[in-house]
């Protein structure tokens, strides 16, 4: 049942995304279409958590549908704040992007949720992370298209200016989420750290785009390396995000619960 109202909300929502990418220059239309995608799949994430009777939060696939909502929403508020139609069709892009992964990984829509997630530091920790993911996901996009700029033509300054807005929105939201973490992770074990594989790599992507920030600031006409270190910033986020369950050492995580049963 639940599968079959996911097959229709991304249907919908794939459809009036795809409808708005074929009329660019009827700007209502389009944004009226771009909106009505989002709200069919924050309707569905609303249906699953009643049914689910709990957050859908816990596997890659749950985490999977807020990243396909909340991109198309951080593109269309960067097209309506700086008008890049490219940042909305990439936004919108990534988003089907997951969507389509998701339709090819079905999820259990298990209602069981283990102990440790059991806790009031769940929500704002995952949610806050998401929301990171999500602008800094965005500022990947920002940085891939600087590079093009930068080695094909000529690097626009609303560039840069996009870049680092996104960055600093995102690290602020992935500086929240480490320490909701470490308050959730201070009373689910009784510990703030124990560098846990997952913690680690979450410090490490921290840092990376800190040394983003950093740069900028040091050598702010540097615009090349700055891009750089933030395209590889990203990669390490995605490592963070579902790479390291692959790990040797992830067996050892306390994080594993992330995976569908």
């Amino acid at each position: 049942m639940i599968w079959n109202h996911f097959l229709l909300a991304a249907g919908i929502s794939t459809s009036t995304w795809l409808l708005a990418a074929f009329i660019p220059k009827r700007e209502l239309i389009r944004n009226i279409l771009v909106l009505a995608g989002i709200a069919g799949i924050a309707i569905f994430i609303g249906f699953l958590w009643i049914n689910l009777e709990r957050p859908p939060l816990r596997t890659l696939g749950e985490t999977r549908l807020w990243y396909a909502f909340f991109l198309p929403i951080i593109g269309f508020l960067t097209y309506w704040r700086w008008r890049y139609n490219w940042m909305l069709y990439y936004s919108l892009a990534l988003s089907m992007l997951f969507l389509f992964i998701n339709y090819l990984h079905p999820e259990n829509f298990s209602k069981t949720l283990m102990p440790a997630l059991q806790s009031p530091w769940f929500v704002p920790h995952v949610v806050v992370y998401i929301c990171a993911y999500a602008f800094l996901a965005a500022s990947s996009l920002v940085a891939i298209r600087g590079l093009y700029q930068e080695y094909k033509t000529e690097l626009q300054p609303k560039i840069m200016l996009m870049a680092d807005n996104l960055v600093y929105l995102g690290f602020a939201f992935l500086t929240l989420g480490l320490l909701f973490g470490a308050l959730w992770a201070k009373e689910a074990w009784g510990h703030y750290w124990t560098w846990d594989p997952k913690e680690t790599w979450a410090f490490i992507t921290w840092l990376g785009y800190l040394v983003y920030i950093h740069r900028r600031f040091q050598m702010p006409s540097k615009f090349k390396s700055s891009l750089w270190i933030l395209a590889l910033a990203f990669v390490i986020l995605l490592i963070c995000w579902f790479g390291v369950n692959y790990l040797p050492s992830a067996q050892f995580s306390v994080h594993t619960y992330s995976q569908a049963p």
